[in-house]
């Protein structure tokens, strides 16, 4: 037994007696040992950082070890939590809602809460310290915080709306939006200073809330976009600082958007902005006072109206009439006599909290150049395509209009009809910034000037939730740093509203299809618990009754097939895999399992039948020859659901969901579904093969590269010809494609994880290297920043098509692979080859830490840079490397501490390593292409 081990164990022991001793006798959990080995940070609930508004009953909470770089082997052996109704209660180390007590547990991540139950509105103090693998105590970590929301049967406000805008929602039809987005506001009285006041506001459309005069908070865009037919989500506000005793007043503006998107519409009930409030306050005094939202609060239109329909193709902008401000319409010195009294609605949706990070200005874009196009038209290049706010300051004269159209091409005035209108009040002087709508593009053309703009007045916004980075990546190829720094920039402009768009401009759908191009890219890159978390719900409700999927989340509309209805599956999985949370399978199972049986209906002689109608059926999207296939289908009459392509990879979409549900069973303990599910996958498996394989060249269907590497990921080819499939798949690569990726969104997706998987990043890295048609750096030479809807580069230039290749650069090229769940124990293989990088930098922040893997390969020298996070333990894989040469801080890696030999074999040397900072340096002696 290794040092470390014995240490562990013994460590494990002292825990318990320590336990013993201190709890077992109605110990307060004071510190024996008083030994801060170890510090605590970035303590979490619900993958937040001190959340308000939290609806769940049991929340999770997680931590990370922090500890001296020159230490190895940091563990947690057991924890001890404390959460307290306030801040003075937790300092005196008295959990009045939950002490945990000892817990004897090397888990950090996702620990439920087991105390008293929670009321609404609760605060909740908490504090956590662990034992180490010694048997030392930490301190206490730095107190976190989370705030208890309301739940269904707490709220007692009503949904207010303005009664006019009625008359232009008329059976259910698309509106071309007249009315403006409406002011509330509601005046009340506070006998006395507030020691603690939150609001909760549930909105269909965006809302912003303002307390006399000042606008709260710098979330923009809220809440996170839902199916209002189904749902609708509360954000939560402190507003303690913001409220005076005497008269105040809270006022709400709310944007017309999203609640008349066409699929939203709900039978019998109007297709307007409305908003659910509600106030729990705390006088000093201790009395308690509630504002909620009634027949009495005042409605006027604001100055701001949408334009366009809001749907694909008309998302439009926003027309602001400065000429209609009205100065302190939300404080208290205001007179709204001549405003109309709210009316009060009935929706019959379901309300709960937006547990997510919200929306916010996250950078900002500052323009290039202004030129002059004709006189009073002006061209701004904002330097890079984006999606977000654009704003400038103007002059001019009294009712003046400027126009603002915006487009991702040079060539092209305005891209989808995105455009806004800023009308001059009277000072002639003004503001136009978005507000309750976003532009895309690179460039503005700005009409209905009187003279040229400077660049000072001119700023652009990348508005996104606010979620941090967590994956970082870089090497000696400039061509794979573009492409990786490309992917993640196109993601974070597709990410507005805590779903995935296909693009932001033309649909603004969450595409399963498209997501399962950027899934795996993004949570190797961002934290993304609470995002991808409130996605799976919006699947939940889209869910129909006979088990049905659409084909977008929450936007129900588009079409698709049933890999884009199957990301249901694929979600929670994927949120599995990278943090662990056996919560994300539970809570979706029973959809999982209603979609499956829905899909069992569609299926004759153990395969899968065309259903639905011409967008209803299909397979892979847009690889490269897919416009000239198309045109060339269209011309037979063919539906793009009825190829025999598309069928074949339907099926094999089918044998993966049938596989992944299975794993997904066994994890939740239901092993006679897991039986059920690999049994019909074993069916389908002999079936399709017998379809569709073609004996005389060992491919299937056409031979296109995505298809062959969808057979050998369902496991597709029988056991005597895997190895020909294989190599099938490697020609029709390297020799009929000339190294270039041959795959669209969907089939891509599956190609290039399926190679990743395998690792056979040789055939990964011919193709991420090439520059002409159809690839990554031809994207790139085309664009302005961001990657195309298709590798023609004809369609959307800010789309989620290919961004598949984001998950390569961290998990590859650095080697830090994906675990089976959660990073607790991982694997750091880097690809090391002649042919490859010499240099790579690359990091991802997990739950547990940051880790680190840095190499350098100079002639048949390698240095690498190993960092395993504290409570986790590492595989380290080198390739090609003479173990006997093998030193770690300048010594033999023998006389190192933390450092096991696994394995020598296949010319990879493995050794498992403690937490802790190693610096390898070892003699290369042969690698792969060599």
């Amino acid at each position: 037994m290794s040092r470390l081990r014995l240490l562990y164990s013994l460590g494990t022991v002292f825990c318990l007696l320590n336990s013993l001793i201190v709890f077992g006798k109605g110990g307060e959990g004071k510190n024996i040992l008083d030994v801060s080995v170890s510090k605590l940070k970035d303590l979490r609930c619900e993958y937040l950082d001190s959340p308000l508004g939290i609806d769940v009953r049991q929340p999770h909470l997680s931590w990370k070890m922090e500890i001296p770089t020159t230490v190895r082997g940091k563990k947690q052996t057991a924890y001890e939590i404390l959460v307290a109704s306030s801040a003075e209660l937790l300092r005196q180390n008295k959990g009045d809602l939950w002490n945990s007590g000892c817990v004897v547990s090397d888990e950090s991540v996702n620990i439920v809460y087991k105390g008293k139950s929670l009321k609404a509105n609760q605060k909740c103090f908490w504090k956590v310290r662990i034992c180490d693998e010694q048997g030392n105590w930490s301190a206490w970590s730095s107190p976190g915080f989370w705030r208890m929301g309301l739940f269904p049967d707490n709220w007692s406000g009503q949904w207010i709306g303005c009664e006019l805008m009625e008359r232009q929602s008329v059976g259910g039809q698309k509106i071309d939006n007249k009315m403006s987005d409406p002011w509330f506001r509601k005046t009340f009285d506070l006998p006395e200073e507030v020691r603690d006041a939150i609001i909760y506001i549930a909105s269909i459309g965006y809302h912003e809330l303002y307390v006399n005069g000042q606008k709260v908070g710098d979330a923009v865009l809220s809440p996170s976009v839902t199916d209002h037919k189904s749902r609708a989500r509360y954000m939560a506000y402190d507003i303690t600082q913001y409220l005076n005793s005497g008269e105040n007043v809270i006022a709400l503006w709310l944007g017309v958007s999203w609640s008349i998107f066409p699929a939203y519409q709900r039978v019998g009930e109007p297709a307007i902005p409305m908003a659910l409030v509600q106030t729990e306050m705390e006088l000093l005094s201790g009395k308690k006072q509630r504002l909620i939202s009634d027949e009495t609060w005042k409605v006027h239109a604001s100055p701001n109206t949408l334009i366009g329909y809001w749907e694909a193709h008309h998302f439009g902008g926003e027309f602001y009439d400065a000429s209609l401000e009205k100065p302190g319409w939300n404080t208290t010195r205001f007179d709204d006599t001549d405003w109309l009294e709210a009316k009060v609605y009935e929706p019959k949706i379901v309300v709960s909290a937006d547990k997510t990070e919200p929306n916010r200005l996250v950078k900002e874009i500052k323009p290039l150049s202004v030129s002059e196009i004709s006189p009073g038209t002006y061209r701004v290049d904002m330097g890079i395509n984006y999606a977000g706010w654009f704003e400038m300051r103007l002059d001019g004269q009294p009712g003046d209009s400027v126009m603002f159209q915006f487009s991702e091409r040079e060539s092209d005035t305005v891209s989808f009809g995105i455009h806004s209108i800023y009308k001059i009040g009277p000072t002639g002087e003004g503001k136009f910034c978005n507000r309750f709508n976003y532009m895309t593009g690179r460039w503005v053309q700005v009409s209905g000037l009187r003279s040229k703009p400077e660049l000072k007045d001119i700023r652009g916004w990348l508005i996104r939730p606010d979620y941090q980075r967590t994956g970082g990546f870089e090497c000696d190829i400039p061509l794979l740093n573009d492409i990786y720094n490309t992917t993640l920039w196109t993601f974070e402009n597709l990410s507005l509203g805590n779903y995935v768009v296909d693009c932001p401009h033309r649909e603004r759908c969450g595409y399963g299809g498209d997501a399962l191009a950027t899934t795996r890219a993004a949570l190797g890159n961002y934290d993304l618990g609470a995002f991808y978390y409130k996605w799976m719900e919006d699947w939940r409700d889209v869910q129909v009754e006979d088990g049905n999927v659409p084909y977008t989340a929450p936007t129900r509309i588009g079409g698709g097939g049933p890999s884009w209805s199957g990301y249901c599956i694929t979600l929670p999985w994927e949120m599995y895999r990278q943090y662990g949370d056996e919560r994300a399978l539970s809570e979706s199972f029973s959809m999982i399992k209603k979609w499956l049986d829905f899909v069992e209906t569609h299926s004759r002689d153990d395969m899968l039948v065309r259903w639905g109608g011409k967008w209803s059926f299909l397979g892979d999207w847009l690889w490269p020859s897919a416009w000239p296939e198309r045109k060339a289908m269209e011309k037979q009459g063919k539906a793009l659901g009825d190829t025999r392509e598309t069928l074949f990879f339907n099926n094999c979409h089918w044998i993966y969901s049938l596989e992944t549900a299975a794993s997904i069973a066994d994890i939740l303990g239901d092993a006679d579904t897991a039986e059920s599910y690999r049994k019909r996958a074993s069916l389908v498996r002999k079936a399709v093969h017998a379809t569709f394989f073609n004996a005389a060249d060992n491919s299937y269907v056409n031979g296109y590269p995505a298809y062959l590497a969808m057979a050998i990921m369902v496991n597709l080819p029988p056991q005597d010809l895997k190895d020909k499939v294989w190599k099938r798949l490697e020609q029709e690569i390297l020799i009929n494609r000339k190294g270039h990726f041959w795959g669209g969104i969907t089939a891509g997706s599956f190609l290039f994880h399926t190679l990743l998987d395998s690792g056979r990043n040789d055939l990964i890295y011919e193709m991420a290297t090439k520059e002409d048609f159809p690839s990554w750096g031809y994207m790139l030479k085309c664009g302005n920043g961001t990657f195309f809807e298709d590798w023609e580069c004809r369609g959307s230039a800010l789309h989620s098509s290919y961004l598949y290749v984001g998950s390569w650069f961290i998990e590859a090229l650095g080697g830090i692979q994906r675990p089976k769940a959660g990073f607790k124990h991982f694997v750091i293989a880097p690809w090391i080859t002649i042919k490859g990088p010499k240099r790579v930098k690359s990091h991802y922040n997990s739950m547990y830490g940051d880790i680190k893997s840095e190499w350098t390969l100079e002639g048949k020298t390698l240095s690498m840079r190993v960092v395993v996070p504290p409570n986790t333990t590492a595989v380290l894989k080198l390739p090609g490397v003479n173990c006997a040469s093998i030193k770690e801080s300048g010594r033999s890696w023998r006389h190192s501490e933390g450092i096991e030999l696994v394995s020598q074999k296949d010319n990879i040397v493995s050794f498992l390593l403690q937490p802790g900072v190693y610096k390898f340096g070892a003699v290369v002696d042969r690698l792969i292409d060599e």
